[in-house]
C-alpha cells in the first residue's frame, strides 16, 4: 500500500531531528542516528550493544525509501523529505567509518552490531557494510539528480543542513572503497572480521530447554561463539539479492543455517525466502510454517503477552518474495514463482507504479492480470511479458 508506506517514511522524516540529536549525544559531529527502539523518535533501548550499536537501522530506513521511490516514482517525497534523510544518514557513516591503511585503504566501519543480536560490537559487519554502501551510493546519486532536476530545492536543503560538495565526493569514494569481508577458503562472506575465528556453538548438543540462548547463557559466552540468533549475512542475500551469484547464495545459506537458532521470531521468514530462491523448496515451506503458525501454536510460549506483528508481515513476505519470487531492481518488476507441493493455488495483489496487478499461481502455472493502470512490462522467470 503506497499510502501507508509513505506515512511510515514520513514518520521517519518527522523524527529526523531526534536522530540528529542522538548522533550528537553519542559524540558525532554531524549526521543522524535513528533509534533501534522508539515510539516518538527518541532511543528507548538501554542495552547499547544490541540497541544503539545497530547503526544499520540508518541504512535500513534508506533502503525502504529507495524501494518506495522505485515502486511509486514519488520524486516529490524524495525532494521534500527523503533526500534530507539520505544526506544526514550518509554523514553518519562518514563519522563512524574511516579509510584504514591496514585494510588497503578500504572504508571500514568498526564497533557495530549487525541484525544478529548474538554477535555484538564487531568490526566490519558484512550486512552493515553492504547496506551502508547502498546508503552512500543512493545519497550521492540523489544529490547529483537533484542538482540537475530540482536545483533550487537542492540549494535550499544544502543551505539548511550546511551540505558541501566535498561531502558528496567523499560519499561516492567511501561507497566505491567499502570493505566487504570475504573468506576464500570457505568461499563465504564472514559475518564480521573475527566471526570465523570463534568456536562454533554446538546447537545439536544444546538441551531443548536452554533455548532461547539469551535467557540461559551469559551474553559474553554467546558473543564469543559462532552462533546466530537471526539472519545477518542471509538477510543481505535477500535484500541485495542482485549483488550475489546463485552459488554465493547457496554457500552462505548452507553455512549460516547450521549455526542459526532462530531465537528471533523474525528469523524463519528470511530463511524461507532465500531457501525458495536457491531451490530448497521443502525448507522454504517448513520455515514458512514456523513463521505463519508462531502465534497460532504459541511456539515461543509468550503469545499471551501479545502477538508478533512483524512476524505476521514475514508470512506475507514468504509468499510474495519467496514462493512467487517477486523482486524490484533497476526499474524491473520480476517474478520467479513456484507452487509449494502442499498447496493447490495462491494469489495476491500488488500495486506498482500506479498499476494494480493480481498474481495467481496454481498447478497450471502462473498468471498475471492487470486490474488497473496502463500497460506494463514485467519479467516471468527472466522472460519479458507485456501486461495486459
Amino acid at each position: 500500500n503506497p499510502g501507508i508506506s509513505k506515512k511510515l517514511l514520513t514518520y521517519r522524516y518527522n523524527t529526523l531531528d531526534y536522530a540528529r540529536k542522538r548522533a550528537i549525544e553519542i559524540g558525532f559531529q554531524r549526521g543522524a542516528l535513528f533509534p533501534w527502539r522508539t515510539i516518538g523518535g527518541e532511543e528507548c533501548s538501554t542495552f547499547f550493544p544490541a540497541g544503539t550499536a545497530q547503526y544499520h537501522i540508518n541504512a535500513d530506513i534508506v533502503y525502504a525509501i529507495k524501494k518506495y521511490i522505485e515502486v511509486t516514482e514519488d520524486q516529490e517525497f524524495l525532494i521534500e523529505g527523503g533526500s534530507e534523510i539520505l544526506f544526514e544518514t550518509a554523514r553518519l557513516w562518514m563519522e563512524l567509518g574511516a579509510f584504514i591503511a591496514r585494510k588497503d585503504n578500504r572504508f571500514c566501519i568498526n564497533v557495530v552490531t549487525g541484525p544478529d543480536e548474538y554477535t555484538a560490537l564487531v568490526d566490519n559487519n558484512f550486512y552493515t557494510n553492504m547496506m551502508a554502501r547502498e546508503n552512500l551510493y543512493f545519497a550521492y546519486q540523489t544529490a547529483v539528480w537533484m542538482k540537475e532536476n530540482s536545483p533550487e530545492s537542492f540549494k535550499q536543503l544544502s543551505k539548511k543542513i550546511g551540505l558541501e560538495d566535498e561531502e558528496l565526493a567523499l560519499w561516492e569514494k567511501a561507497a566505491n572503497h567499502m570493505y566487504i569481508p570475504y573468506d576464500r577458503q570457505l568461499g563465504i562472506f564472514p559475518q564480521d572480521d573475527t566471526f570465523l575465528d570463534k568456536p562454533i556453538w554446538d546447537l545439536e548438543k544444546t538441551p531443548a530447554d536452554k533455548f532461547p540462548l539469551l535467557l540461559h547463557y551469559h551474553p559474553l559466552l554467546i558473543y564469543g561463539s559462532q552462533v546466530c540468533k537471526q539472519p545477518d549475512v542471509v538477510l543481505a542475500l535477500f535484500l541485495l539479492s542482485q549483488k550475489f551469484t546463485a552459488r554465493q547464495k547457496k554457500r552462505n545459506y548452507d553455512y549460516y543455517e547450521k549455526i542459526t537458532t532462530h531465537d528471533s521470531s523474525l528469523s524463519p521468514s528470511i530463511f524461507s525466502i532465500v531457501a525458495s530462491e536457491i531451490g530448497y523448496t521443502e525448507k522454504a515451506y517448513d520455515y514458512f510454517l514456523s513463521t505463519v503458525r508462531l502465534d497460532l501454536d504459541d511456539y515461543n510460549g509468550n503469545t499471551k503477552d501479545g502477538i508478533h506483528t512483524a512476524c505476521m508481515g514475514g508470512s506475507w513476505l514468504c509468499v510474495v518474495y519467496g514462493f512467487a519470487g517477486m523482486r524490484v531492481y533497476d526499474d524491473i518488476l520480476s517474478f520467479s514463482p513456484y507452487l509449494p507441493a502442499q498447496w493447490e493455488e495462491y494469489s495476491f495483489k500488488i500495486t506498482y507504479r500506479g498499476r494494480l496487478i493480481r498474481v495467481t499461481v496454481n498447478k497450471a502455472g502462473a498468471s498475471y492480470q492487470l486490474l488497473e493502470g496502463d500497460a506494463l512490462t514485467i519479467y516471468h522467470h527472466k522472460k519479458k511479458m507485456r501486461l495486459p
